[in-house]
């Protein structure tokens, strides 16, 4: 058994996803582009009866503003955050939907007094209130039945209609469709309800009958059981959410059709062909109709951040809606911070503010982000954060913060509490201290897997991601441009030299992710000539079913324009080949034995233990396979794993930042990776990425090793050959370690320094602390490396490569299907060889 494996289970168990309720797959899509999440600008907005007012969410929490206005005033506050609310047809209540206690359940506010009271409890997560248009009946979606999005219909007083038990009464249909839904679930969903004017029906979005997107727009009665009728499909990504105009006839909602990105359009109520309402290159989402018609409020992210806009219709006349004054429910004061460096010069960085709670705050005009998982034992929420410039004003609670503020892994990381009285300003400077200053030693960091547009909340430019990496110390991005279902964000941007926002320290690379549900997601950096076209295969259903298109042959274009092509997020769980209940169509060892692969993401969004154990087995088998790191970051998200640089692989590739010079590094295995822990690693006076050649016969060789670290790891560790061969002891706060190590030497064979945690640690936004270098290789006589297990693995999986291929019928002729065995049985001799020792 390898080193690794024996951890990754007790590790995940400590940190949890958010509202690990739902039970549909790919939760940081749904989580992101469908559950509200806490945004500096505005994301939902509702009418008043006479239409001169909007309620809406802001940062977390709930806002009334008078259309024409500067001034908001601030209407929930406390350890909470407030989304989506809906203003009832009298005037006197709003039900909106509160994040608390790992969960979200729907609120009653009362205008008048200002008390909010529970309308669920049912610890699921609960969207979308919409109030029937007589202010008799509440239409939202649920997590409760099954964990599965379904429509729910409940009195204002918290009872079934027409029943005297508080469950909510589910009104649509649970079916397994038992198509092949790769980023959806196979049960069928209903979301975004909006009712009729005469509230007879609601029009739902919902997949049924469709394999790809949330589906289209369904017309049906607002009781169980009640017919339904597809007004048109569209393939949709969570945010349609259309709503009924006042008048009957027309549905307004949000849509890319046949674009990169959303904007409002119109369709009738009985479906047709809709036109656009508005156009442009950023999101027009969550649109609203005023209750005579005339009006529609929307959010928008055309300047970056969210903002909230009324346009008359006809005429398209349009008004921001902007929160310039601000008058808060309870007593807040000022808090100021300074980032600076021992020069005293400002340093961009990652900051959080939290209260006692964990809730957190930002300033008005930055983004606000949250991490997508947290463990329950230490805090409430999960953590938020905010990137800054070096300096920053924010309105807090009275009473005591947190501030942390991180820069990356080559500084300390920065906590203190601070009192804040009301009405004042209190203000703190932080100094951040160095780890290391890898640059100067020739080492530059990078995230090779960023996508700076994917489907979030804000909408990313160059510039704003540049400014991003900055406060995360981190010197070359690869934005990784890819389809999010039909669409490709920012196709627009591809080029082949780098981004003129780079600068001499700072570049920002424009590369590709090929997309297939079936052999796995592979990177293509460095691309000379053009994008690759189409951008993805083994989609059921579409021109682009086909397998024929395999990662081998995408790399085979790639290497034609001068790329490098590596296997990126791999393994969240251990592959077991012999494991025949799960599916294995994963080609990263058919690749890896036909020369294809140039480097593999070690870390990326996956356990990083399991994917080790995975990297040892293909370098025992004679492979060699420099280790990369890439968050798979989406920085335009509100709520996401981590931002660029949560993980990163520091290239050794000279004194000056070069694109070329720092690929050729990479593909040389000139390289750690890392999302805390700083490594140093030599063997005989070897660099990380070298081979040595011995003579025949047994060797005593010194390995020097180094830690740097602005956390504590619990593991310092010399592993050769796939196995533990020395333990460097941690002392006192466990962040640093100089050592020589004396490595018994043999056979021929690998070696990397590996650092590790137990438990996830703050703020690492990740599973745990962890780092490895690429290998440093040992030739000893004629030996070659092989391991028989390994190989003998290995050769299993692609047997069960083999199996699937044969078993898909998604091909367009049976050459195809004969084409891809050949490739795949060729990949096979390469290991049933090696499993013979050859």
């Amino acid at each position: 058994m390898f080193v690794g494996a024996q951890h990754a289970a007790p590790l995940q168990a400590q940190r949890a996803p958010v509202l690990r309720q739902v039970d549909l797959p790919h939760a940081y899509y749904w989580r992101e582009m469908y559950v509200p999440q806490a945004t500096s600008g505005p994301s939902a907005a509702t009418w008043s009866l006479d239409g001169t007012e909007l309620i809406y969410s802001m940062q977390g929490s709930l806002w009334r503003q008078r259309i024409g206005s500067q001034a908001a005033t601030q209407l929930t506050s406390g350890p909470a955050y407030d989304y989506q609310p809906d203003w009832s047809p009298d005037g006197r209540m709003v039900v909106f939907a509160r994040y608390a206690h790992d969960a979200i359940e729907l609120q009653l506010l009362d205008l008048a007094s200002g008390s909010v009271t529970p309308l669920t409890a049912n610890g699921a997560v609960n969207l979308e209130p919409r109030w029937s248009p007589d202010g008799s009946r509440i239409a939202f979606v649920s997590s409760v039945y099954n964990g599965r999005w379904h429509i729910f219909v409940l009195s204002p007083e918290g009872r079934d209609v027409g029943a005297q038990h508080a469950a909510p009464l589910r009104i649509t249909e649970d079916n397994d469709s038992k198509l092949p839904r790769y980023y959806y679930s196979k049960w069928d969903h209903y979301i975004s309800p909006a009712w009729s004017p005469d509230g007879k029906e609601i029009i739902v979005v919902s997949n049924r009958g469709h394999i790809h997107g949330t589906g289209g727009f369904w017309r049906m009665e607002a009781r169980p059981g009640g017919a339904m009728r597809e007004l048109r499909y569209e393939e949709t990504t969570w945010k349609a959410r259309p709503d009924w105009s006042p008048d009957g006839t027309r549905v307004v909602y949000s849509s890319y059709l046949g674009r990169q990105w959303n904007q409002l359009w119109l369709m009738t109520s009985e479906g047709g062909d809709p036109f656009p309402l508005t156009y442009g290159e950023f999101d027009a989402t969550a649109p609203r109709w005023s209750r005579d018609g005339s009006r529609i409020a929307f959010v928008s992210n055309e300047r970056g951040n969210t903002s909230l806009w009324v346009m008359e219709i006809p005429g398209a006349k349009r008004l921001r809606v902007e929160a310039l004054e601000r008058r808060y429910k309870s007593g807040v004061g000022s808090l100021q911070i300074s980032v600076i460096d021992r020069a005293g010069r400002p340093l961009p960085a990652r900051v959080s503010v939290t209260t006692s709670e964990g809730r957190g705050y930002t300033p008005d005009d930055v983004w606000r982000h949250a991490d997508e998982a947290f463990d329950r034992s230490e805090r409430q929420f999960e953590y938020p954060y905010f990137h800054s410039t070096g300096s920053c004003e924010l309105t807090v609670p009275a009473g005591q913060v947190h501030i942390e503020v991180w820069r990356g892994p080559e500084y300390q990381v920065f906590r203190a509490d601070v009192n804040v009285p009301t009405g004042g300003r209190v203000t703190q400077r932080v100094t951040l201290q160095r780890v290391a200053n890898l640059p100067a030693q020739g080492w530059w960091s990078g995230d090779v897997h960023v996508h700076m547009n994917y489907g979030g909340a804000y909408r990313n430019t160059p510039g704003h991601l540049a400014f991003q990496a900055r406060a995360e110390d981190l010197h070359v991005v690869e934005n990784l441009i890819v389809n999010k279902e039909q669409r490709i964000p920012d196709i627009a941007y591809f080029r082949t030299d780098p981004d003129p926002v780079s600068t001499a320290t700072f570049l920002l690379m424009h590369a590709q992710e090929f997309h297939t549900s079936v052999w796995g997601h592979v990177g293509l950096l460095g691309l000379e000539s053009h994008y690759l076209l189409p951008e993805y295969a083994g989609y059921p259903n579409t021109a682009a079913s086909s397998l024929a298109l395999t990662n081998a042959s995408v790399a085979d274009l790639a290497h034609a324009q001068g790329a490098l092509v590596g296997y990126v997020h791999p393994f969240d769980t251990k592959p077991d080949p012999a494991d025949t209940t799960a599916p294995l169509s994963y080609e990263l060892p058919v690749d890896v034995a036909l020369g294809k692969v140039d480097y593999l993401e070690l870390m990326g969004y996956s356990d990083h233990l399991i994917t080790s154990e995975i990297w040892y087995r293909l370098l025992n088998c004679g492979f060699r396979l420099p280790a990369a790191a890439g968050t798979d970051a989406f920085p335009n998200f509100a709520s996401l794993r981590g931002p660029p640089g949560l993980v990163r692989v520091f290239v050794h590739s000279g004194a000056k930042l070069d694109h070329h010079r720092w690929l050729a590094g990479l593909k040389a295995g000139r390289t750690f990776v890392s999302n805390a822990p700083l490594l140093e690693f030599s063997l005989a006076g070897h660099a990380i990425g070298d081979e040595l050649r011995l003579s025949a016969g047994s060797h005593l060789l010194t390995a020097r090793v180094g830690l740097r670290s602005n956390v504590s790891v619990d593991h310092l560790e010399i592993i050769g050959n796939g196995k533990v061969v020395a333990t460097i002891p941690l002392r006192g706060d466990r962040t640093t370690a100089n050592a020589s190590v004396s490595i018994p030497v043999s056979t021929s064979g690998w070696y990397v320094l590996r650092a590790y945690s137990d438990r996830a640690e703050l703020p690492v936004l990740d599973l745990y602390p962890f780092a490895s270098t690429s290998s440093i290789y040992v030739r000893v006589g004629d030996q070659p490396l092989r391991s028989v297990d390994d190989a003998t693995f290995f050769v299993r999986w692609i047997e069960r490569v083999e199996a699937a291929t044969r078993a898909s019928t998604s091909w367009i002729n049976p050459s195809e299907q004969i084409e891809v065995l050949r490739t795949l049985a060729q990949a096979r001799a390469v290991f049933a060889s090696r499993a013979l020792g050859q």
